[in-house]
């Protein structure tokens, strides 16, 4: 036995722990220092272990099968700037509450602060991002008994930290020679029948008698509820739309919540419809505010607005403080299943309040509708990308949004769907790593296509993420919204205070790359797609695999057409309500 027979029996306890857990996943970037690492996942045939070259890619990559799945994935580097490469992947995934799994591989001790190369300090990289950080040292013989815990205790950090889930941080130190032989150590055994050594903590209990007893003496009157991202976590929509039926209050429901289904209680059209006076000057008696917050301003502002007899309660699992504007009367560490479990009695709901919410609904979605579907006036547009996009997700598929303008769109106009998910980066809103998630949600989905809506922006910040893309067993199309530059710009005050070349130069940027020949260099079949047809074709036909399909669109044609839907949704409404 060798000191290097130690160091692969080690990552092969690691690799078993984890599947013991449930991890499946694992993504690597290439490199020497990881070797040990990287050879253990190899030959655990329970985690898929897929390839990524760009170790930034990889992180989101490892990401989207989380955001997917709800199961961490294993990231692995090599030592040096390679981990420092992983830092976006992991604030996203600390502020969005994934688990994930950040393995950096690293020099020993003696090689540390004497100039050997590839060699930076990994030790607490990631700071306040993750939700524990580990650097047990080389591994020994002496240390074997620990080895068990610490990977299982990775998984349950994870998954059950008290802050809820989010990344952990491994930093693990080779020494060479990196090749050895796990079976030449005698490792310690693990738990019988397969168990992890450690079971990852639910959520903490929830205490909702109090608040269920405040619900309940508001029941029926003017309450709205307003889910947002992991509104239907646990329990799925179907959770969320019995506490609405108790209550007999509308869910203003926004794709990401799971939430925007088929029912008379959900609201697909609210950042439009507090646009206009007769809807936003209404006052409710109470508001229910479920998972993130939204994209929309819009709703945003009108929350932040209302007066302070309104009590808005905020309702989240892990108790986060998602309330920007410091509105929140209560914040409660709940759910809505159990908050639908503790309610009690019968409640006649509001039916003037319910109507009008439903009508000026009903009314929204005739003019938005009338505008974005095939042969209306702004049937190519970029909302009406976004419109076609998510129609196009089938129940068992997934829509991979990109943040700035398409989560909005996706936001502010998609109808109520058929039950696929519609995922997206909004933990710290970035838009980078968005096709290296959507590879990674697509890897996650053994049936069902992925269908990911970006602009051109996002594209080309991780375009490297389409090397070897037509290789990988996934079933993926990428839409991509070209109006050369960065669009959500053209809707803020510096496009209108500033000289035209000014603000093209600094917010505007526009690229003049040729997105078809970028995604083609990569081995990726590319078209653009001229019409709604062209669209339509793209997003439900051909085989499976990586394709990429561009819409060609105009920054200032797109503001204007985003005014035309507020003037239609306003005068359809104002028409409908009297």
């Amino acid at each position: 036995m060798s000191p290097s027979d130690v160091q692969a029996a080690f990552c092969a306890v690691l690799c078993d722990e984890w599947a013991r857990a449930g991890v499946t996943d694992a993504v690597v970037a290439p490199g020497s220092r990881s070797t040990p690492m990287v050879l253990a996942l190899d030959a655990d045939r329970r985690i898929r272990v897929t390839v990524v070259l760009d170790e930034r890619s990889a992180g989101f990559v490892a990401l989207g099968l989380g955001l997917a799945t709800g199961r961490p994935a294993v990231v692995v580097t090599t030592s040096g700037t390679a981990s420092v490469e992983l830092h976006p992947a992991v604030v996203e995934a600390s502020q969005a509450l994934l688990p994930l799994i950040a393995v950096t591989t690293d020099r020993p001790p003696e090689l540390h602060h004497v100039g050997a190369p590839q060699t930076v300090e990994q030790v607490g990289l990631f700071a306040a991002a993750v939700r524990w950080s580990v650097e047990p040292g080389v591994a020994d013989e002496a240390m074997a008994g620990s080895w068990r815990s610490l990977a299982s205790r990775c998984v349950a950090e994870a998954l059950g930290h008290a802050s809820g889930p989010g990344p952990v941080h491994l930093n693990l130190a080779f020494r060479e020679p990196l090749i050895g032989r796990p079976e030449a150590f005698d490792a310690p055994p693990g738990r019988p029948d397969g168990a992890p050594w450690h079971l990852a903590p639910p959520p903490p209990a929830a205490p909702v008698a109090e608040l269920a007893a405040l619900l309940g003496r508001l029941a029926g009157g003017r309450g709205l509820i307003v889910a947002g991202s992991g509104a239907d976590q646990p329990g799925g929509p179907d959770a969320v739309l019995a506490l609405a039926e108790a209550l007999g209050w509308p869910v203003l429901a926004e794709p990401r919540s799971g939430c925007r289904v088929g029912s008379p209680l959900v609201v697909s059209t609210a950042d439009s419809l507090l646009r206009v006076g007769r809807v936003a000057s209404e006052t409710p008696d109470v508001v229910l505010r479920i998972g993130a917050p939204w994209a929309s301003k819009v709703l945003s502002q009108w929350l932040a607005a209302l007066p302070p007899s309104v009590p808005q309660v905020l309702c989240d699992p892990w108790g986060r403080w998602a309330d920007p504007d410091r509105r929140a009367a209560v914040v409660a560490r709940t759910t809505a299943a159990a908050l639908a479990g503790a309610l009690s009695g019968d409640h006649s709901p509001d039916r003037d309040w319910l109507r009008l919410w439903s009508h000026a609904d009903a009314a929204a979605r005739r003019a938005i509708d009338g505008l974005l579907g095939p042969g209306g006036e702004l049937a190519l547009s970029e909302p009406a990308v976004a419109v076609a996009a998510l129609d196009a997700v089938q129940p068992d598929g997934t829509l991979v949004v990109s943040s700035s303008m398409p989560v909005r769109d996706v936001e502010w106009y998609g109808r109520a769907g058929r039950g696929g998910r519609v995922l997206s980066n909004r933990g710290a809103n970035g838009i980078d790593g968005v096709v290296s998630t959507a590879i990674g949600a697509a890897l996650a989905a053994p049936r069902g296509r992925t269908v990911g809506l970006l602009g051109d922006l996002a594209f080309l910040y991780d375009a490297g993420a389409l090397l070897w893309a037509a290789q990988r067993d996934v079933d993926l199309r990428l839409v991509v919204v070209d109006n050369d530059g960065g669009g959500i710009f053209s809707f803020l005050p510096q496009a209108g205070h500033l000289a035209p070349e000014r603000f093209e130069r600094y917010w505007g940027t526009p690229h003049g790359v040729d997105l078809v020949a970028l995604a083609a260099a990569y081995g990726v079949g590319a078209e653009t797609l001229a019409d709604r047809d062209d669209l339509g074709r793209f997003l439900a036909g051909g085989p499976a695999g990586v394709a990429v399909g561009v819409v060609r669109s105009d920054r200032a044609t797109n503001v204007a057409a985003h005014d035309r839907l507020v003037a239609a949704v306003g005068s359809e409404v104002t028409a409908a309500l009297g």
